[in-house]
């Protein structure tokens, strides 16, 4: 049985100090009301993430457990929730210093409208995270919401413009009403978890780890460096 079949709540945090022990984690973020809590539901297979009809409901970060210390993580909505400067300035701060400083973390699963994708706030979310090194997966959602040829037509437009942010992303097509692209989806996620075990199984056999820890990982480094004022809590994202 796929892992994401036995995920459960675990905790709510509101500060990274804590966080719970993990050896590897998928973050899941997006644009308010892209169908980020669907595509969670979708993949897990239960009502785990609360899908509301109020944008920006999320606040906290929230973990989501696969049993053996590993996690997908679901961010806040950023860019539609209308709430005080001292409460987003507060999100912005959680949110990059998680996205840019959380070890554990794999990759970053991006979810965007297919009607809407490769926003302003997306560039600014890709340009936030990518000069950490890991991958990143689009998921262009409510796919049934245009025809075939269309969809089709969106994702080799976004795969097209998608390297000049993240130069080490995928991009696919899902439906959660569908439930179309939930195999590729979860294949790839699980792809990025299992490269997260390697170094740790090494170590518990008496076997030297690799002394680079993104090659152990599969990472590629290929971003741009960051540009000044994208560190941890840079107020580069309207939460």
């Amino acid at each position: 049985m796929s892992p994401f079949r036995s995920a459960f709540f675990f905790k709510s945090i509101a500060s990274l100090a804590d966080a719970p022990a993990s050896v590897g984690e998928i973050a899941f973020v997006g644009r308010s009301n892209t169908g980020k809590s669907s595509a969670l539901n979708t993949l897990t297979g239960s009502q785990l993430a609360f899908v509301s009809k109020t944008p920006g409901r999320t606040r906290l970060i929230n973990f989501y457990a696969l049993g053996s210390e590993r996690f997908i993580v679901d961010l806040p909505g950023y860019g539609y929730a209308r709430v005080p400067e001292a409460t987003r300035a507060s999100w912005e701060e959680l949110l990059g210093g998680y996205l840019q400083t959380r070890a554990p973390l794999c990759g970053l699963a991006l979810v965007m409208d297919v009607r809407h994708p490769l926003t302003e706030l997306d560039q600014s979310m890709l340009g936030w995270f990518c000069p950490t090194g890991k991958p990143v997966h689009v998921l262009l959602t409510k796919a049934d919401k245009l025809s075939r040829e269309s969809a089709q037509k969106v994702l080799r437009r976004v795969e097209g413009e998608i390297g000049a942010f993240a130069p080490n992303a995928s991009v696919q097509l899902f439906s959660s009403l569908k439930k179309s692209g939930l195999e590729e989806a979860q294949a790839v996620l699980l792809q990025w978890l299992d490269a997260s075990a390697p170094r740790a199984v090494s170590v518990a056999l008496g076997r030297e780890p690799n002394e680079n820890p993104r090659q152990d990982r599969g990472w590629r480094n290929k971003s741009p460096r960051a540009k000044r004022g994208n560190q941890p809590g840079a107020k580069c994202l309207k939460v």
